[in-house]
């Protein structure tokens, strides 16, 4: 009987526990669909910025501004590495690759310094060799352009002082379900050509050809979208971010719900067994005892 007693607890853990996974699987997914829908509705806004940056570039031969501002040899180099993660655990290795592919960054540039996005990412700097610099913390899990800005602003004024010289951001970017992959990218400072390309890429060429006037100058209105890019990109990659744990949490959910699943199914065959086992052998002691009364 102690030994049913206990596999009966088991399930019931288990059961409780499928509960909980399942009831995960389902926020998530809906958290990721709004997550999607929200990228969608403010891409547009962030490519007509990127569209306006690209038809100065492409008129001017080169715009004199401090965002295209290279690393004075003479002084000690510091990079600034923006890492992306989640406010909560259970999201398989979603975390972790993260992590070690800070790491490997952090290893390659010169005099790192950390600005963290994410309770899980501070959690485990702290305990780093990397000095960390900032860490933001928002009451809504759900990324907002106004999380996009305050952000924005603190890098931009940080990169226009000369706090650092290089802006590195890293966060998990999903390309499938199945394939949510680190990615690293290079906010500051500013490239042209990368710019240009990535008009390019997407089919903007014939805006080469289209004439606008800017006023008051150009550097005065590239200097003004500048900070906006910025924040789009900022936006985006949390977004990303965002809508990748929510996929690394659905998937890690859902495998655990199936191991849940399998649990219960070889604990009900155990109990049902030893229950069995039980009604035979009190069966077997009656026979036994009725025979012996009968003799």
């Amino acid at each position: 009987m102690a030994n049913l007693r206990d596999v009966r607890l088991r399930m019931r853990a288990i059961r409780q526990t499928l509960q909980v996974t399942k009831a995960m699987n389902l926020i998530s997914t809906a958290k990721l669909r709004k997550g999607r829908r929200m990228l969608q509705d403010t891409e547009p806004y962030f490519n007509r910025i990127q569209k306006s940056m690209f038809d100065i570039l492409s008129r001017a031969s080169r715009v004199h501004s401090d965002f295209f501002r290279k690393p004075d040899p003479a002084r000690q180099a510091q990079t600034a590495v923006i890492v992306i993660t989640s406010d909560k655990g259970l999201a398989g290795g979603y975390n972790a690759n993260v992590f070690r592919q800070a790491s490997a960054l952090c290893a390659k540039v010169k005099n790192p310094v950390l600005i963290l996005i994410g309770a899980v990412g501070y959690r485990y700097f702290a305990h780093s060799p990397y000095v960390i610099l900032e860490n933001f913390s928002f009451h809504s899990q759900i990324p907002t352009v106004d999380h996009a800005e305050e952000i924005a602003e603190y890098i931009v004024s940080q990169f226009l002082w000369g706090a650092f010289d290089e802006v590195h951001v890293i966060y998990t970017h999903m390309y499938s379900a199945v394939r949510l992959l680190p990615t690293e990218q290079q906010i500051f400072p500013l490239s042209a050509e990368k710019i240009q390309a990535e008009l390019f890429e997407t089919g903007n060429m014939k805006r080469v050809e289209l004439q606008f006037e800017f006023l008051p100058t150009e550097r005065a209105v590239f200097d003004a979208l500048v900070p906006r890019y910025i924040r789009g990109i900022l936006y985006g990659c949390m977004v990303e971010a965002y809508v990748s744990e929510q996929s690394a949490r659905m998937s890690a959910m859902d495998e655990a719900s199936k191991s849940a699943e399998e649990m219960l199914t070889s604990l009900q065959m155990s109990y049902n067994r030893a229950r069995q086992a039980g009604i035979t052998q009190e069966m077997s002691e009656i026979a036994a005892g009725a025979a012996a009364l009968g003799d």
